[in-house]
């Protein structure tokens, strides 16, 4: 089990080094009652597998979907869940705070 945000992105580096498309999501701002702390990871994969947690499973789905994006075209992306978003509660972010999540691909360094 994968318990750390240091094994999540270990886990980001073995996938993108195994020849897997690859994003890494991380919390980058909260207020109010978040669900996870500034710094969380949620690694994706081009196959839909994911690894950690950026909203304890609120908003999961909806960044995996942009991660696939992000894998596809490279574009990083800036995400804003909040309960006063009527996004927030389609994906089930109904506890009060917001939540900023940033999504980048992570590409394997090439060995010299």
């Amino acid at each position: 089990m994968i318990s750390t945000d240091t094994d999540i992105l270990s886990l980001a580096e073995a996938w993108a080094k195994s020849g897997r498309g690859v994003a890494l999501a991380t919390v980058i701002e909260t207020w109010g009652s978040a669900p996870r702390p500034v710094g969380s990871h949620l690694v994706i994969d081009d196959e839909g597998n994911f690894q950690g947690s950026v909203s304890g499973g609120c908003v999961e789905g909806a960044v995996v979907e942009e991660a696939a994006e992000v894998i596809g075209d490279g574009k990083a992306r800036t995400l804003e869940f909040g309960v006063a978003d009527e996004t927030a509660w389609k994906v089930g972010l109904s506890c009060g705070g917001r939540i900023r999540v940033y999504v980048e691909r992570i590409v394997a360094e090439k060995a010299n």
